[in-house]
């Protein structure tokens, strides 16, 4: 009776029936392995820890926060751009704190668009990006990632007469762990700038990043038309702690801002602060956390491989691809496979139709329970056709 139009249209998760299925396998007294949410087991960094604590005793952070108190976490941002990517940002006007980048990313699309402007969207792509598309009464245009094109987007095979508002990208990308260097960057730049598009990069594993390989930054591309969102939930293991932030082309962050000052306060100021001592920390911290997920994909991509699975060699992020042969229905596969072997996974329709026939599996667990629940794996059937 009360539901309006606007949340009518979010889409349904199938991840409630994940979770069902969960339940179901711990009823049958089954040890539960669940690999299905992309959420950091690690822990932040202690003196992140500490600088929370001690901000809780500190009544001066009871208040509300206002935009002048964010001029500390807005810096240290603007730094740590200028030294992972050589890209100098002003911290007054092209940086905006976020209560975690998802809200941000709802937030900014409220502010740049208006209701039936069109929005490309990855597909497969995380699921939220629908819902917030939704929430802003957007008419969302799915951008194909295809497997032979390393998930990246052909923009040339649309219309020259493609006028889109917004190009929503994620690279290192979930759920495919796909990347993209520099150059991709710079041509897309060119593209939307071309069209008046506004490119919005959602850059959440930027510290994620295995082997020599290093993630860029869209904004490596210039800040004109360009946003790059955020977020310590993975690079410093902070998800619960919804911090993370925003930077880029002035207009649009003025936009951002306009929005969020009408529906929050931005976040509890000695969140801002560990934030700020987070981001100021040095590299090597954040190598350690990438190297504990980077011995975790060095265990279950073999063992997923010895089963006959097409699973690409992930250069970052926190998740594994696996294309299953024969797979029909990743969500019938997915509910199956948690109710008799215990193991949780992601089903690749949940990312959208171009996932079907994926599953995703986020690292998090140790290598030896990896490789325990690809051995599980190995007796749950795949059904070759649609039930």
């Amino acid at each position: 009776m009360w539901m309006s139009s606007r949340a009518e249209a979010v889409p349904g998760s199938v991840f409630a029936l994940m979770d069902a299925a969960k339940g179901r396998a711990r009823a049958r007294g089954l040890d539960v392995i669940d690999l299905s949410i992309g959420s950091s087991d690690q822990s932040p960094p202690e003196a992140v820890l500490e600088a929370l604590r001690e901000a809780t005793r500190d009544p001066s952070t009871y208040r509300y926060p206002l935009f002048s108190d964010t001029a500390p976490l807005r810096e240290a941002a603007a730094a740590y751009l200028l030294r992972r990517f050589g890209v100098r940002v002003n911290p007054e006007t092209e940086v905006l704190p976020l209560i975690g980048a998802q809200e941000g990313l709802a937030h900014l699309l409220l502010g740049v668009t208006d209701p039936g402007d069109t929005l490309l969207l990855p597909d497969p792509g995380y699921p939220p990006y629908l819902g917030a598309a939704a929430v802003a009464g957007l008419n969302p245009k799915p951008l194909p990632l295809l497997p032979e094109r390393g998930f990246l987007p052909d923009l040339d095979a649309f219309p020259a007469n493609l006028r889109p508002r917004a190009l929503l990208l994620n690279y290192p990308n979930n759920p495919t762990s796909a990347v993209a260097d520099a150059a991709f960057f710079a041509e897309t730049a060119a593209w939307c700038r071309a069209r008046g598009t506004l490119l919005i990069h959602d850059h959440p594993y930027a510290e994620l990043t295995y082997d020599d390989y290093r993630a860029p930054s869209a904004l490596e591309a210039g800040l004109d038309g360009v946003v790059e969102l955020h977020s310590l939930s993975k690079t410093h293991h902070m998800g619960g702690f919804r911090v993370g932030f925003a930077a880029g082309d002035a207009g649009a962050i003025a936009a951002l801002g306009r929005v969020k000052g009408a529906v929050d306060f931005h976040p509890y100021l000695g969140i801002q602060r560990a934030a700020t001592l987070a981001l100021g920390l040095p590299d090597v911290v954040g190598r350690a956390g990438a190297a504990v997920f980077q011995a975790r994909r060095d265990a279950l991509v073999p063992a997923l491989r010895g089963l006959g699975w097409d699973v690409q060699w992930p250069q970052a992020s926190m998740y594994a691809w696996a294309r299953v042969p024969g797979l029909q229905d990743s969500v019938s596969y997915a509910v199956r496979a948690a109710e008799e072997s215990g193991v949780v996974v992601s089903p690749g329709r949940a990312f959208g139709g171009r996932g079907e026939g994926f599953v995703r599996f986020a690292l998090v667990q140790p290598p030896e329970v990896l490789v325990e629940a690809a051995r599980r794996l190995a007796t749950t059937q795949v059904e070759t056709r649609r039930p």
